[in-house]
């Protein structure tokens, strides 16, 4: 009888322990898929957009699909045991077939996700951002974003525009280098711009502001004229003093980029008398004061030129053409000017707007 007992002790414990092993063997088989790579001498590598609200089951259909795991049924488990799940951020990822499973849960819930270089550049208006942006396929086409940009019920989710919203964010989409991702919607791109024109925009310039006259508007559309009048930084509070001195005297700016941004549908280059006569409520030759909105999108320096204008009688200046200006305080001496630099063909040989870009770098070198 105590065999007997003792064999069938034997046996149960056995059992148990095969029981035992059978049950962890699935766990056994998770680990060894967790910390694996599906294949290891490989370079295939893919690029996974996700978006918010993608659904678990989605994303590992995106990544067997793509041949980066061996089964969707063991990621599945595999996120929902270490609790990944809950922590992964929307983004633009690269992983690879090479990368065992957890370590693509490390890339998903990083939130270091692929990002698109994207340069505002000081002067550009929304039409040469919008296209840009297309071109990096961050939007589907230019005119979606300049359709954004105009929305009224979109610039007014802008705190800062709710009681006064502009016509557009033409002016407040701030100059800078910005990395997007493709899963950002046009909102979110823009709305990363306009912040970052309050990072600059805090009380003080808006008590200058006030102090001159102009709202916040108007100020960053002057800012946004001296912008495309001038590419030499030394001249921009001198660019402004002549449209503050000729606003003072209600003398009309008569400034072409702000004609040529009217008639921006179908400018190509050339600006033609006919445009100058051309009115609309961008052409400052026909209407008096400052244009309705911004023309384009000024940086810091330019900002700064219209709230502290340099101290001059010049109401005038003509182009050297190589960037730099003439300025004038009589309408005769600027006649002379229009002699000396426009209507004198030598004068213009030899010369461009590039040479002020060579000074330029040729300083920062």
């Amino acid at each position: 009888m105590k065999v007997i007992k003792s064999n069938f002790r034997a046996q149960a414990t056995i059992l148990i322990f095969a029981g035992a092993l059978i049950a962890a063997i699935p766990l056994v088989k998770l680990l060894v898929f967790a910390f694996i790579p599906y294949q290891i001498n490989t370079k295939k590598a893919a690029i996974v957009e996700i978006h918010k609200g993608l659904s678990p089951i989605e994303l590992t259909k995106t990544l067997t699909s793509k041949g980066i795991i061996s089964s969707g049924r063991e990621f599945m488990w595999l996120g929902r045991l270490a609790r990944q799940w809950g922590h992964i951020k929307a983004g633009e990822y690269e992983v690879s077939s090479s990368m065992s499973p957890m370590e693509i849960f490390s890339v998903f819930t990083s939130g270091v996700s692929i990002a698109y270089p994207i340069t505002v550049r000081e002067g550009e208006n929304l039409y040469e951002i919008g296209r840009s942006l297309a071109e990096k396929n961050l939007i589907s086409s230019q005119m979606e974003f300049t359709q954004l940009c105009s929305d009224p019920e979109f610039i007014s989710s802008f705190q800062r525009f709710k009681d006064n919203p502009p016509r557009s964010l033409e002016g407040f989409l701030f100059p800078d280098t910005y990395y997007f991702n493709r899963t950002l919607s046009k909102q979110d791109i823009a709305k990363q711009m306009v912040r970052h024109f309050f990072d600059f925009w805090k009380d003080d310039q808006n008590s200058r502001s006030k102090s001159l006259g102009l709202s916040i508007f108007q100020l960053v559309t002057l800012a946004s004229m001296i912008e495309k009048e001038t590419g030499a930084p030394e001249e921009r509070p001198l660019i402004s003093s002549v449209f503050y001195n000729r606003m003072q005297k209600k003398m009309r700016l008569q400034s072409d980029p702000t004609t040529i941004y009217g008639i921006w549908h179908r400018y190509h280059g050339n600006l033609q008398k006919a445009d100058l006569h051309e009115k609309n409520e961008y052409n400052t030759y026909q209407i008096p004061g400052l244009p309705i909105g911004p023309i384009a999108n000024p940086g810091k320096d330019a900002l700064q030129a219209a709230l502290y204008p340099s101290k001059s009688s010049y109401l005038y200046f003509v182009s050297h053409n190589d960037g730099t200006h003439e300025f004038t305080s009589t309408y005769t001496e600027h006649l002379a000017a229009v002699r000396k630099f426009q209507l004198d063909p030598k004068a213009k040989q030899g010369k461009s707007w590039r040479d002020l870009v060579k000074r330029h770098q040729a300083k920062k070198g």
